[in-house]
This record gives structure tokens, C-alpha cells and sequence, in this order.
């Protein structure tokens, strides 16, 4: 009877040289349940082009210094489709958990022993959410409370079906109506492709049937901003 090969997690990292080169080696070390495509010390470098994997969890290392800081993170899982999992030495539990929020899959510390890291990869491929107890306490506590705040207002029903990049997707749109589709692609750091599909999906979701008509529905709700409704 032959064995089953499992597909190794294809990892990309995102971190200063240094630190770069110690994660490079401890992703390797973990071969071949994990396979390393490539790193960049930059956020917004472009992933690797299709033909080199699809890539299925990324490594962001950021300590971030305040809520601009999350918006890089934003824009990243707005990018891709793979799972992000935060390195950080941050402490600032608001922040982190808007992140999680946002999209990220996954938060681990910097004083955490690299094991963890390995095995929050495995997790957050499996989808599964990697966050400390604290922090599912407190974003349980939270989709709780906006269920209860939401009742019966099939608005606010609808509101809750969007993702965090349909979120800044509606806050790009709807904080500049009358820009071009490409400039706001641009903003976002996406393709016109995939903002048409983005928009075609937000307007699904919210039954609107045009930008005009999402300006007005994202105006009336104020969804014109990151934290907003994040």
C-alpha cells in the first residue's frame, strides 16, 4: 500500500534581513512538512509570481507603533489569498486584536520558543485561529455583543457578512467617490481585476447595484474608515 504524500505549508516571510535569516532557517528545519518560497524585508514587495507555488501562509514581523501601522497588514491580505500570521513583541492587546480582526490568522510572540511559530503555521494552514486565550476571549466577547447589537436590522445583518478586505474596499470607495477604479485599485495595492470582483461581491452582499449606490449604504452606516466596523 503506498503512502500518501502531504503537500508541505508554502511559506513566505516578510521581515527585516536579520530576522529574516533566522526564520528562513527555522521554516527549513521544518521541511518538508514546510517549504520556504522566498522572504523580502519589505510589506509591500509583491509576493512570488504563481509559476514559483501559491503561497499559503505568510510571516509578517511587525511591532506595531500605532493604527497606521495596521494598514500594511490590511493591504498585504487584500494582496493575497494565503493566511497571516503576525510575529510581534507588541503588547498592545487593541491592536492586535484589530489585526485578527482585519484578516490575520494568527499571532505569535517574539518571545514565544520557535516551536510555536512551526506549529502556528500547521494550525493556521488547517484554519484554524492562532490567538492566546486572552485574545479569543475578547474577540468571542465581541462578535458577541455585535450580534446582540445587530438584532433584527437586516442592514446591520448584511454589514456583518463582509470580510475585512471588503471593508477597506468599501472604505477606499466610499472616502473618494468619484476617484477612477484604477486610482483606487492603486490605493489598495490591488489589480482593477480584483477590485471588480471585490466590488462585485460587496454589492451582492449589501444589495446595492452600483459605486453610487454603495457611497450612500457606506455614508448611512459610516463605513469610511479602517476601524470602523473592523
Amino acid at each position: 500500500m503506498q503512502s500518501v504524500r502531504i503537500q508541505a505549508v508554502r511559506v513566505f516571510i516578510v521581515a527585516p534581513q536579520i530576522v529574516c535569516w533566522g526564520l528562513e532557517r527555522l521554516v527549513q528545519s521544518a521541511h518538508p512538512s514546510l517549504e520556504l518560497l522566498g522572504s523580502t524585508p519589505s510589506i509591500t514587495d509583491p509576493l512570488p509570481p504563481r509559476e514559483s507555488g501559491v503561497v499559503d501562509v505568510v510571516i509578517v514581523d511587525s511591532d506595531f507603533d500605532g493604527e497606521e501601522s495596521l494598514q500594511p497588514v490590511v493591504q498585504l491580505q487584500q494582496r493575497t489569498s494565503a493566511k497571516i500570521v503576525i510575529l510581534t513583541a507588541s503588547r498592545d492587546v487593541q491592536l492586535l486584536d484589530a489585526v485578527v480582526r482585519n484578516g490575520a490568522r494568527g499571532v505569535v510572540r517574539k518571545s514565544d520558543p520557535p516551536a510555536i511559530l512551526l506549529k502556528a503555521i500547521e494550525k493556521v494552514h488547517e484554519g484554524e485561529l492562532w490567538v492566546d486565550r486572552g485574545a479569543a476571549g475578547r474577540l468571542f466577547l465581541e462578535m458577541a455583543r455585535q450580534k446582540a447589537a445587530q438584532g433584527d436590522d437586516p442592514e446591520k445583518t448584511k454589514i456583518a457578512t463582509l470580510t475585512g478586505r471588503e471593508r477597506q474596499t468599501i472604505a477606499a470607495v466610499a472616502s473618494d467617490a468619484s476617484a477612477p477604479a484604477k486610482v483606487i485599485a492603486e490605493r489598495l495595492c490591488i489589480s482593477e481585476h480584483t477590485l471588480r470582483n471585490h466590488l462585485t461581491s460587496i454589492y451582492s452582499k449589501l444589495d446595492v447595484s452600483s459605486r453610487l449606490g454603495l457611497y450612500a449604504f457606506a455614508t448611512r452606516h459610516s463605513l469610511q474608515s479602517l476601524n470602523k466596523g473592523a
